[in-house]
């Protein structure tokens, strides 16, 4: 009998990055138009951006991390640590929010997403980066 081994789930860079400009958006209590036009861009670009649909620029992301106060630092930080703790999740099974990657990540707070589960990413420059091994 073969063994038909199912393919791990890694998300795309962008939807992660969609995600936490949604949450620190929902967050801060902001609009969809709001954002979009202190980032200086239309609505529906932001939107397909939160939804993981497009692809943004290096400047379009530092743009919308601007409109919401977040440095580009904090931002990569949070997007690596959410794919980190996926990555983990898929190697472990494990479910805790928090909890060290094995590479001195750690992700300290759960946001609320949009469809109600817990966002396992920091909810703003909360991450740890240690280069001890």
């Amino acid at each position: 009998m073969e063994i038909t081994r199912r393919p791990r789930f890694e998300p795309l860079w962008r939807e992660v990055l969609g995600r936490r400009f949604r949450a620190r958006r929902e967050l801060q209590k902001k609009t969809l138009t709001e954002t979009a036009a202190r980032a200086g861009i239309s609505p529906q670009y932001l939107s397909e951006v939160e939804r993981g649909l497009k692809d943004p620029s290096s400047e379009i992301i530092a743009a919308i991390a601007g409109a919401l106060g977040v440095s580009l630092t904090a931002l990569t930080a949070q997007v690596a640590n959410e794919m980190l703790g996926q990555q983990r999740l898929d190697l472990t099974g494990s479910t805790g929010p928090t909890g060290s990657t094995g590479l001195g990540l750690t992700g300290p707070t759960a946001l609320p997403r949009s469809d109600g589960a817990a966002d396992q990413s920091a909810a703003s420059g909360g991450v740890i980066l240690s280069l001890a091994a």
